[in-house]
């Protein structure tokens, strides 16, 4: 308690007066350790001196020893000073000595090495000259190791001498093997029965001298060995194309007949293999030549047999000797062509074919330089190619044949075509289109068994010619001419007319361009695979695709024409009907169950022939003609009475009924929800044009700017005129709609004969029109949209209240034109 009061502490101890009583006890307490604290202090001082003492003790002690440490380390470092000279001393001698026994050691063993050195160049000497080759193979080794201990040694004269003669005795050596194998092949082995093994022993000498001899060795004898197969084969009656096969026979003959005689040479020489690399070399040079000195075109049978037995040659060489190979099995690659997968859908076959690029095995069939052509087989050297690419630049009559040929079968086939399918076919496709893949797929099997080069890539240039060939004539095959709004936008002059046999021809030559668009994109993966790399980013079926693209969209275009003129008896009729003079609001009229006849007859078909992406294009196509062809055909009528509008816009909602459920009729609804967007907003203008035609004089500008914004004052007159209204009554009208005001004032004139004015509907149900002297108000896009609706609904007419009528007698109907308008 550093900072404890006295004061404080005494009071803490003693807080009351009773507690004074025990002073007495606490003065002997603290009595008692007031001594007890001055005994500890006592001894700890007595302690701490005698401590004291002894540590100084202690420290001098150590001290001294330190110092006796230091003098026996130093008097240690000066007596191994001392030994240290005197072993230098010692072994001074011995040193020299050492040194002096290493190199009088060097001196001995080359002094023998060269003794036996000059003793070896003297007996292979006497070997050379007595052409002892077996021994002298390993004397040759002997010697060789030798001059290798003394390369150090290159400038003493004795050692030039003898590499000098060594040398010179090496060049006899050669010589003498070059002069004796001169010998093989000439008929002396069969009378010199041990000339066979002596050249066996020179081959060893070969080997043991440098490898360029063994390679002019061999050379030379290939040379010698070709010398009468050049003769033979030079002369005018052999150097034809049509003999090419009796070349390799003569070699095959030759190997087999001389196969024990050449065993004398080391396997690992490879001399019947380097015999074969220069016979190819030497008949591609003698082809080459025949070929390019042939005064017309080669015949092409004759070709393609030479060519067969060329390729026939290489692959039993490849097959001989390994190395190089490759195969020519490339049947499942062309198999693949053609096959229907019926789990792909339509989408990703009229997708643009993406052409896959993938590094090929090819062979070069350029030639080698010397050291590729010795090479082991295997480690290079590709015979594929050797002979028969020289008949690469000649093949041009060939793919002139098999291109008449296709186009002559595929002539046949169109002519043979009977444009339908067989019952319970399941994807529809003309026989046609898959026979002629089954064509070219032969076509390509002959040719890539042939070659896989530029001719490949040249008759693949055909398919595609052969390709838009019959694209074409899918093309012919269609319908001629065309009429309508789809018409005209495409250019087509003329009407067509189509029976139910022409939709599902139509729909066949779809499919079959769908079959031709997916199976031309396998055909180039295919050959993209097949052929040399260097041609394989060249080939592309982009075209054709492209063309077979165009048909199914001229055919499905087509369709809709077909459609549109069966069209044009119901629209004519709708012109015909006396829409002015109509008494009342009936059923759906006659023109409308025609339109909904026709449907109803080529929709299921075509649902069931077509895929579903192109029955949907078929159905916007479709969609895009009928909508605005019925707006117009509005405009064709002479006159339209309130009634007849009423009438006519029961019958729009009956067609845009009937369009909104083809897609149910054909069975394919899986793009119906934007289809029915596409035909309600189609539809709706012919609603918006009747709506305009049903509205009261004085607020007609103002519904027909609100209804149909992007209308025309033609169109706007038309209107008028569609309403009864004379010239002079609709002049006033015009002017103000063009100057962008409502037209407010009624004409004074009567209707015409024959059709009754509709008296103005009550305040109630249509907003009043205010006076124009009243500051010259013109009426809100709210309330002409709200007075057009009132319209579309029904005013209080004479002729609507039977509509209204008829509507209330549906309700208890279960089907029929109102029991769906007033369903919807």
């Amino acid at each position: 308690m550093d900072k404890m009061s006295t004061l404080e502490y005494i009071n803490q101890m003693f807080p009351t007066e009773a507690s004074l009583s025990g002073v007495e006890p606490l003065m002997q307490k603290i009595q008692s350790e007031i001594r007890r604290v001055d005994a500890g202090i006592l001894a700890a001082v007595r302690q701490q001196s005698n401590s004291g003492t002894k540590a100084k003790e202690d420290l001098a002690a150590a001290t001294h020893a330190v110092e006796e440490l230091t003098y026996k380390i130093r008097e240690i470092k000066t007596k191994a000073e001392q030994s240290e000279m005197m072993v230098q001393e010692i072994c001074r001698d011995i040193k020299k000595l050492d040194f002096a026994k290493k190199h009088i050691t060097t001196t001995i063993t080359a002094l023998h090495r060269l003794t036996m050195l000059v003793s070896a160049v003297e007996q292979l000497q006497i070997m050379a000259s007595k052409r002892q080759y077996k021994e002298a193979a390993a004397q040759l080794e002997a010697v060789n190791q030798l001059c290798s201990h003394f390369e150090a040694y290159r400038d003493i004269p004795k050692i030039t001498e003898l590499r000098e003669k060594f040398k010179s005795i090496k060049q006899i050596l050669k010589s003498h093997v070059f002069s004796d194998f001169s010998s093989l092949g000439t008929g002396k082995e069969s009378e010199e029965t041990n000339l066979l093994q002596h050249l066996s022993d020179a081959c060893l000498v070969v080997d043991a001298l440098e490898p360029s001899v063994k390679e002019e060795l061999v050379n030379n004898f290939c040379s010698r060995e070709l010398t009468s197969y050049e003769q033979i084969f030079e002369g005018a009656e052999l150097a034809k194309l049509d003999k090419t096969e009796r070349r390799y026979a003569w070699i095959k003959r030759r190997m087999r007949t001389n196969e024990e005689i050449w065993k004398i040479f080391p396997t690992s020489w490879l001399v019947p293999y380097r015999l074969c690399i220069q016979f190819c070399k030497k008949t591609r040079k003698q082809l080459e030549g025949i070929l390019d000195n042939m005064k017309e075109k080669p015949d092409v049978a004759t070709l393609l047999m030479a060519l067969q037995r060329t390729l026939e040659f290489e692959d039993e060489l490849a097959e001989k000797f390994g190395g190089g190979t490759q195969s020519r099995e490339i049947g499942n690659e062309i198999e693949e062509i053609g096959r229907q997968n019926n789990s792909q859908s339509a989408s990703d076959i009229r997708k643009k074919y993406e052409k896959k690029l993938a590094a090929h095995q090819g062979s070069e069939n350029e030639e080698k330089d010397g050291n590729k052509d010795l090479s082991a087989p295997g480690a290079g050297f590709n015979f594929h190619g050797i002979i028969s690419s020289c008949f690469e630049p000649h093949l041009i009559v060939y793919i002139e044949l098999e291109e008449k040929t296709l186009m002559e079968n595929l002539e046949k086939l169109v002519q043979e075509e009977t444009w339908d399918v067989e019952e319970g076919s399941q994807n529809n496709v003309l026989s046609s289109s898959m026979q002629l893949f089954l064509i070219i797929k032969r076509s390509l099997k002959r040719c890539s068994a042939l070659t896989k080069s530029q001719t490949l890539y040249n008759l693949f240039k055909v398919f595609q010619r052969v390709l838009k060939a019959y694209a074409t004539k899918l093309f012919g095959r269609l319908p001629k001419g065309g009429t309508g709004i789809v018409a005209a936008a495409t250019g087509m002059d003329g009407q067509i007319k189509t029976s139910d046999r022409d939709e599902r021809v139509i729909c066949y030559i779809v499919n079959s361009a769908e079959y031709c668009h997916k199976t031309s994109g396998e055909l180039a993966e295919s050959v993209s695979k097949i052929i040399d790399s260097q041609f394989a980013d060249r080939v592309d079926m982009s075209e054709v695709q492209d063309k077979f693209s165009a048909v199914i969209t001229k055919s499905l275009v087509t369709l809709v024409h077909g459609l549109e003129t069966k069209f044009d008896a119901e629209m004519a009729a709708m012109t015909r009907v006396p829409w002015g003079t109509l008494e009342s609001v009936g059923d759906q009229s006659g023109y409308v169950n025609g339109i909904n006849m026709i449907l109803s007859s080529s929709i299921p078909v075509l649902g069931s022939l077509l895929s579903p992406i192109y029955f949907q294009f078929f159905l916007d196509k479709l969609a895009s003609s009928v909508g605005p062809r019925f707006y117009m055909n509005i405009f064709k009528c002479k006159q339209i009475s309130e009634t007849g509008a009423q009438q006519m816009l029961l019958d729009t909602q009956a067609v845009k009924t009937i369009l909104l459920e083809i897609p149910s009729l054909g069975r394919q609804t899986s793009g119906a929800a934007g289809y029915s967007k596409f035909v309600s907003r189609e539809m709706s203008k012919a609603e918006a044009l009747l709506k305009v035609i049903l509205s009261p004089v004085d607020s007609v500008a103002d519904t027909y700017r609100a209804l149909l914004p992007e209308g025309t004052p033609m169109e706007f007159q038309r209107i008028l005129e569609l309403k009864g209204l004379k010239k002079s009554d609709q002049q006033s009208i015009l002017d103000d709609f063009n100057k962008g005001s409502p037209a407010i004032s009624q004409p004074s004139s009567a209707a015409p004969v024959g059709q009754s004015m509709a008296p103005a509907p009550p305040a109630s149900t249509v907003p009043a029109i205010s006076n124009p002297a009243s500051a010259g108000f013109i009426a809100s896009r709210e309330d002409v949209l709200t007075r057009a609706a009132a319209l579309g609904r029904g005013a209080a007419t004479t002729g609507f209240k039977r509509f209204l009528a008829l509507t209330e007698a549906a309700k208890d109907r279960k089907d029929g034109p109102f029991r769906k308008l007033f369903n919807a």
